[in-house]
């Protein structure tokens, strides 16, 4: 791994809880590393300790083979050939944009430098500007100022820190594939810090989720969607609930009794025998619940959320439980008003009932190994 950090804590003298606690990844080279949390979780405060703007307490971080961080070892973050890039830009508003991006170039002689800056303008895409100023630029060609400064003196790593926060939600994710291609084209291995899940989809190869300065779990975003490590990562990422369930046996298959009524045919569960008596929280994603107006089912829309494309309907059944789903923007019903659904459930995840944040889901198996 190019990035390494290994049982990583880092704890404020007074503090009552480490800022990061035990703490382990690793990035390797090329790749986008995304840190994801609620505020407070930690996040930034790793981005900072790989940068070297924080010390270790215990653990270690090293950064191609070379130990950075270490109790009783530091490397100045000068010295570590990291690029940054921060939430409000930091851009020079008396250079232009050609000065903004030779800012850390001055080891190269005038011919070199000019040659860089031309580089990596082109390569974020905003080749010819180099001498316009800052405040004569939109918020998205501020940020790519912004990453061709950061590329310039060709970085090691790169770290960027909550950077389209400052933008319009709909520029956040058409940015973060934007920069996604630009990092990529320059081969540059980054580490990202955001609050926007849309963004960290968007824009990395692996996305960790962290939760009082512990980090849940460091995946690809279909892993975390579908095989959430913990109960708070099925809460944080996507749109969904936990719903009380109880798994059994019936025949060879194994049965999940829900609100909605039994899971079926599910190409994997937990076994009956991971609960007492089969009781637990399953989760019910909102791509789960299905629409169907000849559904037996039926369940009253509290809430609603235009997406474009499709509303977010959150719905109550009769029996009090609520579910959320996804349904084209076509199927326009009123707050208030009852709708058939139905359950598609590919696989199941359960928790132990009332379980905590850090709580792992039971094993799935199939039901091919339960016959056996």
């Amino acid at each position: 791994m190019f990035l390494s950090v290994s049982q990583l804590q880092i704890r404020y003298p007074g503090a009552a809880q480490a800022a990061v606690d035990g703490v382990t990844l690793g990035l390797s080279a090329g790749d986008i590393g995304v840190l994801i949390g609620p505020s407070g979780c930690g996040k930034t405060t790793l981005l900072r300790a790989v940068a070297g703007l924080e010390r270790a307490t215990s653990g270690h971080i090293r950064l191609g083979g070379e130990v950075v961080s270490a109790a009783g070892e530091h490397v100045p973050a000068e010295k570590r050939r990291i690029g940054m890039v921060f939430q409000d830009y930091a851009l020079f508003p008396h250079l232009n944009v050609g000065r903004n991006v030779a800012f850390g170039l001055q080891h190269l002689n005038p011919a070199e430098r000019r040659g860089r800056v031309a580089e990596v303008l082109t390569l974020v895409g905003l080749d010819g500007l180099q001498e316009r100023y800052p405040h004569e630029l939109s918020g998205g060609q501020q940020q790519r100022v912004a990453l061709a400064r950061a590329l310039a003196p060709q970085p090691r790593l790169l770290l960027l820190d909550e950077p389209f926060s400052n933008l319009d939600v709909d520029l956040r994710e058409r940015l973060a594939h934007e920069v996604r291609g630009i990092l990529k084209a320059a081969g540059a291995t980054a580490l990202f810090v955001t609050h926007d899940q849309l963004e960290a989809f968007a824009i990395g190869d692996v996305i960790g989720v962290m939760h009082q300065g512990h980090l849940h779990q460091w995946d690809d975003a279909y892993a975390l969607y579908h095989r959430p490590a913990t109960r708070f990562v099925a809460e944080f990422i996507g749109h969904g609930v936990f719903a009380p369930a109880r798994i059994s046996q019936l025949g060879d298959d194994v049965v999940v009794d829900t609100p909605m009524g039994p899971l079926l045919d599910v190409d994997e569960c937990p076994l009956p025998s991971a609960y007492e008596a089969g009781l637990c929280d399953v989760l019910l994603r909102a791509d789960d619940i299905v629409h169907d107006d000849d559904a037996p089912v039926k369940a009253q829309i509290v809430r609603k959320a235009f997406r474009g494309s499709e509303f977010l309907y959150t719905l109550r059944l009769s029996s009090g439980e609520t579910v959320m789903t996804h349904v084209p923007s076509h199927h326009n019903h009123a707050v208030g008003e009852w709708i058939g659904i139905r359950a598609e459930v590919d696989h199941v995840v359960t928790f132990a009932r009332g379980a905590g944040p850090s709580s792992p889901p039971a094993p799935a198996a199939t039901v091919a190994a339960e016959s056996a």
